[in-house]
């Protein structure tokens, strides 16, 4: 071929644009796709200085060109060379409705099939419904429409969503993938050496926190990148630790539906007018920031981290019960966890990896319950039946406690929600708990289960790990000792004086 072919050849030339592209997927976004002449994807006034930039009246909304823009960012710092991997590119958009998501899902899949060759890519959503309707069918709109589509076959039936460039299918591709916890192996093995390895990720506050594990494994080499958007309906799982436990690791955004073009203002206005600017429903259909408590959250993270600040001492509780809750939790990553409680005072006395010995268990918590001359001492009756024996042949009275049993009060549906209930409460009045991120996740993560009857009933355990949600043992242990009441043998033999009952402040107590 000649020079003057070559530099003629449309094909050559479409190459040599999508390699210029590489590290701007807004320029890429905005030579791709025909905005002056598509009348369905004219919606968004392209604002300055993009508008000019580009020579173009139409375009992504203000977030999305900000959001493509340290996207390119990030890629030219990193400067892949295509042998030496490089630090992941992680995204996390936080939004409320309506602001385009799925769109630049479509984009980003474009971009990155486009410019880098041999690319792999996985793309999932919350549901398969969402995933087929909305998730991949803007990647298949938006492909049809780039100027590279006639490089890809693509297909869009529910089983078989696949995006592959024809020439290497094999190598070359992007497929859709549903979330169910037991697909998590669909994840794994997805490596591209010398090329991008990528994770799109949508309505991801719903997606099991395994999902995301397994994709870890996916981006150990190559150029890999991350992208997870979603409604911030739950603040718990791995979507909401982007902007908490791994927000080092993690660009994120919070986008405001009210700044974005598309979306129905007036409706909007309409729920901060019925719900309020700080109400939990806005924070998330609107705001696109995270809850202080989930819909189905059974405790607030704001009573948690109320709980967290407070600074107590038992001595100011020395004619209330002291009490200690025992979860003896032995399997999988559980932990065994021993919990005192005085009033409104709390700690954890020891936690432990799980342990199948009886006999050292029991011994370690008669130790606990000397040392602080406890009340009375609860063990979960799941695991803890051997350590109960061990402590009845030392003389020890623990009373095991079944989670299933009948709850003493008659709006829970079982011993466990009228624990959890009790221990919401206390919360709520002024319990003092330690700052501990285990706790604190623990205490956040149960939610509840919708019951025609009103009465509350929590999610069980094993639905709680389905969601990516650990076993909660140290607010079950700390739940165990408002497993029922306890009258202080102090105060039995009169041996306490009864605090004067004003200016009682324990908001205000130890400081």
């Amino acid at each position: 071929m000649s020079q003057l072919q070559h530099a003629s050849d449309p094909e050559v030339m479409l190459c040599e644009d999508m390699a210029a592209f590489y590290a701007d997927p807004l320029g890429f976004v905005m030579y791709a796709y025909p905005w002056d002449t598509e009348p369905s994807i004219q919606v968004v006034d392209l604002q300055e200085p993009w508008a000019s930039r580009y020579q173009s009246k139409y375009g992504p909304d203000v977030w999305a060109c900000e959001y493509l823009e340290r996207l390119g960012a990030e890629v030219a710092k990193r400067g892949f060379d295509g042998v030496n991997a490089v630090l992941p590119i992680r995204m996390a958009v936080s939004s409320g409705h309506g602001v385009g998501k799925s769109a630049m899902s479509g984009w980003l899949v474009g971009w990155i099939m486009s410019t880098r060759p041999l690319a792999q890519g996985t793309v999932t959503a919350n549901t398969s419904a969402q995933l087929e309707t909305k998730t991949w069918a803007q990647i298949a709109k938006w492909t049809k429409m780039c100027v590279t589509a006639h490089w890809f076959n693509i297909s869009t039936g529910r089983g078989s969503m696949k995006m592959s460039h024809k020439d290497n299918p094999e190598k070359w591709f992007c497929t859709a993938q549903t979330c169910r916890e037991e697909n998590s192996e669909s994840f794994a093995g997805q490596h591209a050496v010398s090329s991008t390895s990528f994770y799109v990720n949508d309505e991801g506050s719903a997606i099991a926190d395994i999902i995301y594990d397994v994709q870890d494994g996916g981006m150990t080499d190559g150029e890999a990148m991350q992208f997870n958007f979603g409604n911030p309906t739950r603040n718990t799982g791995r979507f909401r630790e982007c902007w908490r436990k791994f927000r080092k690791r993690y660009i994120t955004y919070n986008i405001d539906s009210r700044t974005v073009q598309i979306t129905n203002k007036e409706y909007l206005a309409e729920l901060v007018e019925d719900h309020g600017e700080d109400s939990d429903t806005v924070k998330v259909r609107v705001r696109g920031d995270f809850p202080s408590q989930s819909f189905k959250q059974f405790i607030s993270e704001a009573d948690v981290e109320a709980a967290e600040q407070r600074h107590l001492k038992t001595t100011q509780y020395n004619f209330a019960p002291k009490v200690i809750g025992v979860d003896p939790a032995w399997s999988g990553d559980d932990e065994f966890v021993i919990w005192l409680r005085q009033g409104l005072f709390s700690e954890m006395l020891g936690h432990w990896e799980k342990n199948d010995d009886d006999i050292e268990m029991a011994n370690i918590l008669a130790r606990f319950e000397d040392e602080h001359q406890a009340d009375a001492v609860h063990v979960d009756g799941g695991f803890g039946t051997g350590i109960v024996s061990a402590g009845k042949a030392m003389g020890r009275t623990w009373q095991l406690i079944w989670f299933s049993a009948k709850s003493p009060d008659i709006g829970c549906l079982n011993l466990r929600a009228h624990m959890w209930n009790e221990m919401r409460k206390w919360l709520k009045d002024g319990g003092c708990i330690p700052m501990d991120h285990v706790l604190h996740s623990d205490l956040i993560g149960p939610e509840t289960v919708p019951r025609l009857d009103g009465k509350i009933l929590l999610e069980s355990k094993e639905d709680m790990k389905r969601r990516g949600i650990p076993s909660p043992n140290r607010a079950d242990a700390l739940a165990l000792t408002f497993a029922m009441p306890v009258v202080s043998s102090a105060m039995a033999h009169g041996s306490v004086v009864k605090p004067a009952k004003h200016d009682f402040d324990p908001y205000q107590l130890g400081t």
